[in-house]
């Protein structure tokens, strides 16, 4: 059995963030618990399909229209678009991506299950989560301050995705 080195009494504590799991099944615990589907849930690798996170900056617009400007109509992937946002931002990002594409545009509604060729758009003053597929909106643990939404999501993605992250 090995044991931890212990801290110094008086050294400073770090203070770690939840992981986008934990915080995801904190909410879950929360929440009232759905009605059970009336039909079983394919296999997790029966409903996924290759995700790629995207992360910008609000300046990033230009960028991810020529990005998503090149991106052939049925690649087979899925991409999630999180930025870095004011939180009272009511910007029209959804709309000037789709004029880019020809791949649908939309914002995240919770629960949304993700699909091939398919853009979706983390909507302003919320983190991000992923589990089995589906996209889930968060409170942001840090009403203000610092917020990091993109880092958040990337989290939730490599723990949702595990090896083919």
């Amino acid at each position: 059995m090995t044991t931890q080195p212990r801290r110094p009494r008086n050294s400073p504590r770090a203070k770690v963030p939840p992981s986008p799991a934990t915080t995801l099944a904190a909410t879950a615990a929360t929440t009232p618990a759905a009605e059970p589907a009336a039909e079983p849930t394919p296999s997790r690798s029966a409903t996924r399909c290759p995700i790629v996170g995207i992360g910008a900056s609000a300046g990033g617009l230009e960028a991810l229209e020529q990005f998503l400007g090149s991106v052939p109509a049925s690649s087979g992937l899925a991409y999630v678009v999180v930025q870095h946002l004011d939180p009272n931002y009511k910007g029209m990002i959804v709309e000037l991506l789709q004029r880019a594409t020809a791949i649908p545009v939309a914002q995240v509604a919770d629960g949304t299950k993700v699909e091939p060729d398919h853009v979706y758009v983390i909507p302003p003053n919320r983190d991000l989560s992923i589990l089995q597929g589906a996209l889930y909106l968060l409170e942001p643990a840090a009403p203000r301050g610092l917020r990091l939404p993109i880092d958040f999501f990337f989290r939730a993605l490599a723990d949702d995705q595990q090896a083919g992250a």
